[in-house]
């Protein structure tokens, strides 16, 4: 499953990384492998995602959430 997929509330953990397309800053900020990611909104259209990794917020475009897969995480 992508990034891009994941619904509102829904929380994963990051598998994989696809550097090639993902921004350095991106990953500085913590959009790493093993980190926890929660969609906390969606603006319309779905684009941008406003996402809390690991306590952190971050907005990032669906076109660059596509190229992160990760693990839904059932509570």
């Amino acid at each position: 499953m992508t990034l891009a997929e994941l619904k509102r509330g829904q929380r994963g953990i990051i598998v994989d990384v696809s550097s090639i397309h993902i921004p350095l800053k991106l990953l500085e900020m913590g959009c790493l492998p093993g980190n926890m990611v929660e969609l906390v909104q969606a603006a319309p259209f779905a684009d941008p995602m406003y996402l809390n990794i690991n306590g952190s917020h971050l907005a990032i475009r669906k076109e660059t959430a596509i190229h992160i897969i990760i693990e839904t995480v059932h509570e």
